[in-house]
């Protein structure tokens, strides 16, 4: 089996230390126990701007803003699964990470495919389940595997450091780390033996012709 399995945690917030941080810092732990190495990006207090459609990563191989979204394209690659994290704002995921992750995705063409992915969303109170379904449709166009845990990967706190009171919210984290970091290592037994599966050429087929 692969050995070092890598995991890429990008944090949404703008800040840094703030409750995501603790839902990731949660999900860190249990990763490092299980000798998975990890590196989270804070991108939530970056300036990221949007996808324009010029269509330029297809001639360049990545985006044609370089910034922190190129940097992580690679880190993304070579990672064997990706935590998305956010704060919930009106129902949604942060507009920066959305920013991020529209031209994280569309410019990077390495293959995604069974990298385990996991999103993570954070609120007061509500709003959490529309940011969990809006970041897992970045894993669901991508062929990978999205990890579940024992509840919908979300936490709640609205001052600093108040998810820390949320026990169910921490130990979901918990166990998203530890479910993930099984389909990992299944995966990487599974790629040895049987490798990926087999892919057909892509058919697109527009509503407008």
């Amino acid at each position: 089996m692969k050995e070092n399995l890598k995991v890429l945690m990008i944090n949404g917030s703008p800040k840094a230390n703030g409750n995501t941080a603790i839902a990731l810092k949660e999900m860190e732990n249990i990763f490092k126990e299980n000798g998975v190495e990890v590196e989270t990006v804070v991108i939530g207090n970056k300036a990221v701007r949007g996808c324009i459609a010029c269509g330029s990563c297809y001639e360049k191989g990545k985006c044609v803003f370089d910034d922190v979204v190129n940097e992580m394209a690679t880190k993304f690659e070579a990672a064997d699964g990706l935590v998305i994290a956010s704060p919930v704002y009106y129902a949604s995921a942060n507009a920066t990470l959305i920013a991020c992750l529209d031209r994280l995705f569309y410019s990077s063409h390495f293959d995604k495919t069974m990298k385990v992915g996991a999103s993570v969303a954070c609120a007061r109170r509500g709003g959490c389940s529309a940011t969990f379904d809006e970041l897992n449709k970045y894993f669901t166009i991508s062929g990978m595997p999205v990890a579940s845990s024992q509840y919908w990967n979300s936490i709640h706190g609205a001052a600093p450091g108040e998810a820390e009171k949320d026990e169910e919210g921490r130990q979901t984290m918990r166990t998203l780390a530890r479910n993930m970091t099984f389909l990992m290592k299944s995966i990487a037994l599974g790629k040895e033996q049987f490798g990926l599966p087999e892919k057909e050429a892509k058919i697109p087929t527009n509503f407008i012709r």
